[in-house]
């Protein structure tokens, strides 16, 4: 059944990909019954509702149908909108795609920030049951919290690649406790098992009207993660992902019974899964609790690493200005660190930490933008299975894209206790991505490019007629067939011009991966074009591809563009471009070579 490279794949998912969903036993029960009676109908009807979600939001939606949507093995928000565009022929369509798409990578912040702060919290808050802590105040423990989760951001620039190893094996080890300790309790009171049949989550929901309907929200903790199966299938493939899923979706199922089974028979419990532990196991407790903490950092440690790769996706794809980038690991190209998307979710984590203080309000916060993620990643699916012709999947796409919508509008509620904040986070990289990509599309409009045909003819004569500089010059152009003005004022204004010319052109493919440089054609007598192609998720390294065609550039010369404007919203995106890294400085091309070109431009 399992080969070696699976097993070690399967270990691997644990830690990487099921490290959010894995920690939410930690809070979700105990959230729940702050709510509700914790009465015998109302927890098997809870455990129900529970296993359901997991089974329908992560099982099918991402492990069956989402999984089934990948590009070259490639998951996320972004591989969808790259797998919808080609099939739509409608300008509109497309924009609105484009739309749905950056709503989802914002309301992944919103997620992102409140993951870590919640599930370090709720693991600090462990400790209250230790002899002789159970007095510490919560101010403590809200700065224990923040202590680790300023270590763990500090420690993202040294790369995770060292001590990746053991994030599988640790987080195994979690899975397996939670399991011990689930069935240790299911002992006690086995009649839980019942909550497997999903008439109990419905019975639920008729008799309890809107209040039921309204503990969905909190429901839906259980299945926080979930996305990260499909966002995370490049990094392992679909298969070790797939079955690490079983044996997790047992673990958490036996966990959630045994903490029902111990609601049951303890009424007044408040932090379920601590006490139930701590009853079991008083010996074992503290070892429990630290495990619990080394899950919720590697939980948050994967977190950080899907941000990096979504910031990454963004930049290749446009949607998000060159942020600068550093390469963790010489061995992994795909370990990257970006300064300010680290330092940004640091700050974030920290302010909802000391805004809500303990785990049980930032709950509150928390599930809105998950659920909101879900939903747009429902109606893409659909959209897609649709477009395809496979109805089952359609049919299937659709029941799962309404169960999250009914996740949804029930998450709405938690909006003025907090929920709110999530969506604030969320509208920072919204803002920056809608005004980036209104501000290149009205540059671009701005920067009156030249035609082809008109620079040939320029550049003929000049070439013929004037003395030229020995060497290498090379250009970049995201279009050879429209001249950018900066090439235009060097060579016809400046009348700067090398013996050989060479247009470098970097053209984004449909498919995530894959790299080729190559020659195009000769133009002109010492202009030719140099085009290279890559996969929208592709790490590239500029100079190597330059040197392996031969190419030993004198000079390297790109655009600056000065804009001038009294339009706001073009003030923002002047001041994104002037503290963004440029074309060249991203690509990390040899400083020494690199000129640039100022161009002033009126917006």
């Amino acid at each position: 059944m399992f080969d070696k490279e699976t097993l070690n794949g399967v270990i691997k998912s644990f830690g990487l990909v099921f490290g959010d969903i894995g920690t939410s036993p930690i809070y979700t029960l105990t959230i729940i019954f702050l709510l509700t009676k914790p009465t015998e109908a109302n927890v098997i009807g809870i455990l129900s509702l529970i296993i359901w979600t997991l089974i329908t939001i992560v099982t099918v939606e991402y492990a069956w149908l989402a999984m089934s949507l990948g590009q070259k093995g490639e998951g996320g928000t972004i591989v969808l909108r790259e797998i919808l565009i080609p099939m739509l022929k409608s300008g509109r369509k497309i924009g609105f795609v484009t739309l749905l798409s950056f709503i989802g990578i914002s309301l992944l912040f919103g997620d992102g920030v409140i993951t870590p702060a919640i599930s370090i919290l709720s693991a600090v808050e462990g400790m209250l049951l230790i002899p002789g802590f159970e007095g510490t105040g919560q101010d403590t423990l809200v700065l224990i919290a923040g202590v680790i989760a300023i270590a763990l951001f500090a420690f993202q620039r040294k790369g995770t690649e060292k001590v990746a190893g053991a994030f599988g094996p640790l987080t195994l080890l979690w899975f397996i406790s939670l399991a011990v300790s689930g069935v240790v309790s299911i002992i006690q009171a086995p009649f839980v098992f019942k909550a497997i049949n999903p008439y109990y989550g419905i019975e639920f929901l008729l008799e309890n009207g809107i209040a039921g309907f309204f503990i969905l929200s909190q429901v839906i903790l259980c299945a926080t993660g979930g996305e990260a199966l499909y966002a995370d299938m490049g990094q392992l493939g679909r298969l070790p992902i797939i079955k690490g899923w079983y044996f997790v979706f047992i673990a958490l199922s036996l966990n959630y019974l045994g903490q029902g089974a111990f609601i049951i028979q303890n009424p007044g419990t408040k932090s379920v899964l601590f006490e139930m532990v701590f009853q079991q196991a008083q010996v074992l407790y503290i070892p429990f609790l630290i495990l619990s903490i080394i899950a919720t950092i590697i939980a948050s440690q994967a977190m950080i690493s899907g941000m990096f790769s979504i910031v990454y996706q963004g930049i290749t794809t446009r949607v998000l200005p060159m942020l600068k980038v550093d390469y963790t690991s010489s061995e992994l190209r795909s370990q990257i660190y970006i300064s300010s998307a680290n330092w940004f979710l640091l700050i974030s984590v920290l302010f909802v930490m000391f805004l809500f203080k303990e785990s049980k309000y930032l709950a509150e916060a928390y599930g809105l933008a998950v659920t909101g993620t879900m939903t747009l990643t429902g109606i893409m699916m659909t959209w897609i299975f649709y477009l395809k012709r496979q109805k089952f999947k359609t049919l299937a796409s659709l029941f799962v894209t309404f169960v999250d919508m009914v996740f949804l509008l029930s998450s709405l509620h938690k909006l003025p206790y907090g929920g709110y904040w999530s969506l604030v986070l969320a509208l920072i990289p919204f803002g920056i991505i809608m005004i980036y990509t209104s501000g290149q599309k009205r540059l671009s409009t701005a920067l009156k490019p030249m035609d082809l045909g008109e620079f040939l003819e320029k550049y003929n004569y000049i070439y013929m007629n004037m003395t030229k500089i020995k060497g290498t010059a090379l250009f970049f152009a995201r279009d050879v067939k429209r001249i950018p003005p900066y090439i235009v004022n060097t060579m016809f204004n400046n009348n700067i011009i090398y013996d050989d010319n060479i247009i470098v052109s970097l053209i984004k493919t449909d498919n995530p991966f894959g790299i080729s440089g190559s020659f195009k054609n000769h133009l002109s007598d010492g202009l030719r074009i140099f085009e290279i192609y890559m996969g929208y998720m592709e790490v590239v390294d500029m100079e190597k591809i330059l040197k392996a065609s031969g190419i030993n550039e004198k000079i390297i010369l790109y655009g600056i563009e000065d804009i001038v404007t009294e339009n706001i919203v073009w003030k923002i995106y002047s001041v994104i471009k002037k503290l963004t890294p440029a074309f060249v400085q991203f690509y990390k091309l040899p400083s020494h070579k690199i000129h640039g070109v100022i161009t002033r431009i009126e917006m």
